[in-house]
């Protein structure tokens, strides 16, 4: 197949190196400097080459608050029968778009930050296709997905979201809170340590990452249940309850197993 990746940042980057042993792939950026790494691809100086490329799918691996942009800036370079593609980690209102634009696409969020994950053994991560996406889209990407050992699974759009706020934004949320109330990082304690390297980690991956995910419009949600159990458990401490910290610790443990 022949496939266009716009945007080479870290996921755009990982995808053309996996994809072209076994594709004919080109690849832009409008830093110019973020190409001179890439072989056995084509590398797109200017957007305007991708018409004689012909590419048969797009995959937009741009920020998701410039998404759209580069997606209107392309398709009148591309055939209809071209197959748009996001990794978008948040939904939003890309469906809407993709309605609109006349073209099969295929929606898909690869769960794992390059920051986080080790690229060259991705057999315990997990990937999403969006199940509204053309079928030509979805067999392309559940192919790649189990080729790389990826846990693979399908929402709609409006479910992928909603599950966003649950498994990203929540934990998200509680690293930046431990993160706002760090005075020192030298402390004995191997509990202590282990949030701390999660936090550093997570504030290493790029602000636009991290804002598309906090600003998920469902996130806010996920940030009151926080609330109210912080709550909860600011009052059994002032009230120095023991029985009612057992209940709530029990509460907890059978959240977990």
């Amino acid at each position: 197949m022949k496939i266009f990746i716009y945007g080479a940042g870290k996921m755009g980057a990982w995808l053309t190196e996996e994809l072209c042993t076994d594709h004919e792939v080109a690849v832009y950026d409008r830093d110019i400097n973020k190409l001179k790494f890439f072989f056995s691809v084509t590398r797109i100086s200017k957007l305007e080459e991708v018409t004689d490329f012909k590419p048969e799918l797009l995959i937009n691996c741009v920020s998701l608050n410039h998404t759209r942009e580069a997606f209107k800036e392309v398709l009148p370079l591309l055939d209809k029968s071209c197959i748009l593609s996001d990794i978008m980690s948040i939904k939003g209102d890309i469906e809407e778009f993709y309605k609109q634009s006349g073209h099969p696409y295929a929606s898909v969020h690869p769960m794992f930050g390059p920051t986080f994950a080790n690229l060259r053994n991705l057999e315990n991560e997990n990937a999403i296709i969006i199940s509204e996406s053309c079928q030509a889209g979805k067999d392309f990407f559940h192919e790649l997905f189990r080729k790389i050992k990826l846990n693979v699974y399908e929402f709609t759009f409006k479910d992928h979201d909603r599950e966003m706020a649950y498994s990203l934004s929540t934990p998200f949320t509680s690293s930046l809170v431990f993160a706002a109330c760090l005075e020192k990082t030298d402390v004995p304690g191997t509990t202590f340590r282990k949030h701390y390297d999660i936090a550093k980690k997570l504030l290493a991956e790029d602000d636009s990452l991290l804002v598309d995910i906090l600003c998920n419009p469902e996130t806010l949600r996920q940030i009151e249940e926080i609330n109210n159990k912080l709550n909860y458990l600011r009052h059994i401490i002032m009230c120095n309850d023991a029985d009612e910290m057992t209940n709530f610790l029990n509460k907890l443990r059978a959240n977990l197993y």
